[in-house]
């Protein structure tokens, strides 16, 4: 158990370093478009790059931040009733959720998109748009999100199998939203 636990840890600090890169894209994506809009505006400039490199970046955001909301455990649960469970009875919820479901879905759906990012890296598929950029980068930002998923995964299920056995503690607290 110690030595799946240390590869949980190398998990955990490879997807905390690719989360930081996700937050930076957000400020990049932010100076583009405000970039973008004074050059449009201001000087009737512009191209339909910097809009798709703002979809790209916002594709990064999403699939590369996917697996540090999953460690931070920020993702999205429907809570009607995980939030009044015991802290024992959620790290079951979490460890097999992640097994019957998470898993098998990333698994899938990552499996299913490396075909779409090879076609296009295989064409060199471009936007259709005028001044459009490859497309490739950003379809292997599917596959290469759900293997970062996977891998949070599997170290997430890890954590909740120790935490079971009385290995490691782990905080199961859950903030349940303000809405």
């Amino acid at each position: 158990m110690n030595a799946l636990l240390r590869t949980a840890a190398l998990i955990d600090a490879l997807n905390e370093k690719i989360g930081h890169i996700a937050c930076w894209l957000v400020l990049i994506a932010c100076v583009i478009s405000a970039s973008n809009a004074m050059l449009r505006y201001g000087f009737n400039i512009s191209s339909n790059a910097w809009l798709e490199i703002q979809w790209y970046l916002f594709g990064g955001m999403v699939m590369l931040g996917a697996a540090s909301t999953l460690k931070t455990n920020q993702h999205v649960r429907v809570d009607v009733l995980y939030s009044r469970y015991s802290d024992r009875t959620r790290l079951w919820v979490d460890l097999l959720g992640g097994l019957l479901f998470l898993l098998p879905m990333v698994a899938m759906i990552g499996w299913l998109s490396w075909p779409m990012f090879l076609n296009a890296y295989t064409i060199g598929e471009t936007s259709s748009n005028a001044g459009g950029l490859l497309r490739w980068p950003v379809k292997l930002l599917v596959p290469l999100g759900f293997l970062l998923l996977a891998l949070q995964g599997v170290s997430e299920i890890i954590k909740r199998a120790a935490a079971l056995g009385g290995r490691t503690s782990l905080d199961a607290d859950y903030e349940r939203p303000l809405q």
